[in-house]
């Protein structure tokens, strides 16, 4: 597995960066291709070939039904929010259906105060939860999966991360939902999202906020990314719109954005079967933690991000305050 994904990393080219306030976006450029076919959540839904449904009659928080009519498989992707049931939730880690199938799927969920049925079947929103979040969540699910062989995030801190960011955008629901707060900076959002434009031949990119490696994700096929360019986007912005420091011209950034893949492609791997198709491989060093789902030794989706900060995480509310300015 190790050949196989330092090769995948070895073929990566590195785009022109596109820059907006304090959000920096290298394309990551490649002809990669997954051989193998499959729908996206959202072209699933839309063709009605899934349905998305609670365990049972009394749901159970961390796990959804999974139910594929379909003859090809279903890509969900790792922090895609699922909406209506009893609670809102967001998907674990990807995950890749199997065709004509039944699976149960890791969620947490971002909708504390709700458990009361909103509709009998989850449909999908133009969301992934923020980057930071998602970051938090990859190494809870890693030590999960290492201790316990679960794919579980840590449902407490993660309900405790939504709750302080909701106060800091103002965006406290009922039912404390995330989805409050990227309906509250929608305007904001979009004023970043439509600053960024896809290339050809793109499958990913580097994202960097105020200068600083946020993440990465790259997807097996150029089409898939173009899927979720918007999604993505809107992910990194919102932590981008979190910690605003000033638009900035930040330094020596191609450089930082080539170590972190080079680094990420020398990560230790552990590597287990995959909630569906495929085998889920965790990637993590002192610095980064991250996966990618391996199907029939290709990646169809590999996230990696920068490990939290403590230090940053007690200055978000400073840095919000002066954000309002920009």
């Amino acid at each position: 597995m190790k050949k196989i994904i330092t090769d995948f990393f070895g073929q990566l080219k590195i785009g022109r960066k596109q820059s907006f306030k304090n959000l920096t976006v290298y394309p990551i450029i490649s002809d990669y291709h997954v051989a193998f076919d499959y729908f996206t959540l959202d072209e699933a839904l839309d063709n009605q070939s899934i349905e998305i449904l609670e365990v049972d009659r009394e749901g159970s928080v961390p796990d959804l039904k999974v139910v594929n009519k379909s003859a090809k498989m279903v890509l969900i992707i790792d922090g895609e929010e699922l909406v209506g049931a009893k609670q809102n939730r967001i998907v674990n880690t990807t995950v890749l259906v199997p065709k004509n199938s039944t699976i149960v799927i890791p969620v947490s969920c971002v909708e504390q105060g709700r458990w009361s049925y909103k509709s009998p079947v989850f449909s999908t929103e133009d969301r992934i939860m923020s980057s930071n979040l998602r970051a938090m969540k990859s190494q809870q699910v890693n030590d999960s999966v290492r201790e316990h062989g679960k794919f579980r995030s840590n449902q407490g801190e993660l309900w405790e991360e939504i709750s302080e960011k909701a106060q800091r955008h103002n965006a406290v629901s009922s039912s404390m939902a995330m989805s409050e707060i990227y309906e509250k900076e929608k305007p904001v959002l979009r004023e970043y999202i439509d600053s960024f434009k896809k290339n050809d031949c793109q499958i990913g990119a580097v994202f960097m906020i105020n200068g600083n490696i946020a993440g990465m994700d790259c997807f097996g096929k150029a089409e898939t990314f173009a899927s979720v360019f918007k999604k993505l986007i809107g992910s990194y912005a919102l932590d981008a719109i979190d910690w605003f420091k000033g638009d900035n011209e930040f330094k020596e950034l191609k450089s930082k954005a080539t170590n972190f893949l080079k680094n990420a492609s020398q990560a230790k791997i552990e590597t287990h079967k995959s909630v569906g198709e495929g085998i889920d491989c965790r990637l993590e060093t002192k610095k980064i933690t991250g996966f990618t789902l391996c199907h029939e030794d290709q990646f169809p989706h590999m996230s990696v991000f920068n490990k939290s900060d403590k230090e940053k995480s007690n200055s978000r509310m400073q840095q919000f305050s002066r954000r309002r300015h920009f």
